[in-house]
């Protein structure tokens, strides 16, 4: 059994944060598919690589011999993908942006002009990805940049361009859709619309999983913001949304409000760590500059 990039990336992972569950949140992963992947490892190499007690995961002497080739061997895997990344885009001439919710705010036309300006010949392309792919396309390379959402996954680099209030998405005619404001323990114990268990932390983030006390009641699981405002046009469940998709997403069946005892959303800018290109910057500081300039939404 020939060993993936992708094993050694787990097993690193676990060897860093000497924990699996640890470990499966910043990998983006259950943990019993980790703990899968490291076994096959260990099955492939022949050699036990943890020590598994109740409290404490820690390396056999086998798993520390591995540990620094490992790190060289991702080390140069992302190296190589990224002159390979640099050399297409060279070729091409055009950025890829991955999304999960739709940019507006501007950001579109915004960008396009600003790398029309700065890099002339150069043209970007969007594309949207399913929230079963944290990534917005950067983990497979479908993608050069991503404007997502934070909290993202480990392992890239990344510039907030914007801070938007978290709102609320209300069938018409929900008992709440009469507030202008709505407080978040009215929320706490209506059935939500979630992003697949796939979106890790966005997904408890978009839950408001560190504000409750309890775990949300998950009425369906959807993979894109248009489920999302299906079901919740349905009467399916509620869902929280940035202020600015509020806008974005407008539709007479659906009510957004604001919603008080909630830190804000942040959208952030995400690149391969390492990817110093000129456009990478170009774009990046495109977006700051529209959102910056761009007036707050407003009341809705």
């Amino acid at each position: 059994m020939d060993v993936r990039v992708q094993d050694l990336r787990y097993f690193v992972t676990v060897a860093e944060e000497l924990s699996f569950t640890r470990a499966a949140e910043a990998l983006f992963v259950s943990q019993p598919a980790l703990s899968k992947q490291i076994g096959r490892l260990e099955t492939a190499l022949r050699v036990k690589l943890f020590e598994r007690e109740r409290r404490a995961v820690t390396l056999t002497p086998a798993g520390h011999a591995l540990l620094p080739r490992a790190r060289e061997v991702i080390g140069a895997w992302t190296a190589g993908q990224r002159e390979v990344a640099e050399a297409a885009a060279r070729e091409r001439d055009t950025l890829t942006i991955g999304f999960h919710t739709s940019i507006g705010r501007g950001l579109v036309p915004g960008t396009t002009a600003r790398m029309r300006e700065v890099l002339p010949g150069w043209r970007l392309l969007f594309r949207q990805v399913s929230w079963q792919d944290p990534t917005g396309g950067l983990g497979s390379g479908e993608t050069d940049v991503a404007v997502l959402w934070l909290p993202a996954p480990a392992g890239y680099e990344h510039k907030v361009v914007s801070t938007e209030d978290r709102w609320v998405g209300l069938p018409r005619g929900h008992r709440l859709a009469g507030l202008d404001v709505v407080p978040f323990g009215e929320l706490a114990d209506e059935p939500f619309v979630a992003l697949p268990r796939s979106a890790g932390p966005m997904r408890d983030f978009w839950l408001a999983a560190e504000q409750r006390t309890g775990p949300a009641r998950v009425a369906v699981e959807v993979e894109t913001a248009e489920e999302a405002f299906e079901a919740v046009a349905a009467g399916t469940g509620i869902m929280l949304v940035a202020e600015g998709n509020a806008e974005v997403y407008r539709r007479d069946d659906v009510v957004t409000r604001p919603v008080s005892g909630l830190p804000p959303a942040e959208l952030a800018v995400l690149w391969h760590e390492g990817d110093s290109r000129e456009a990478v910057r170009v774009f990046t500081d495109a977006c700051r500059r529209c959102l910056c300039d761009r007036p707050s939404p407003g009341a809705r």
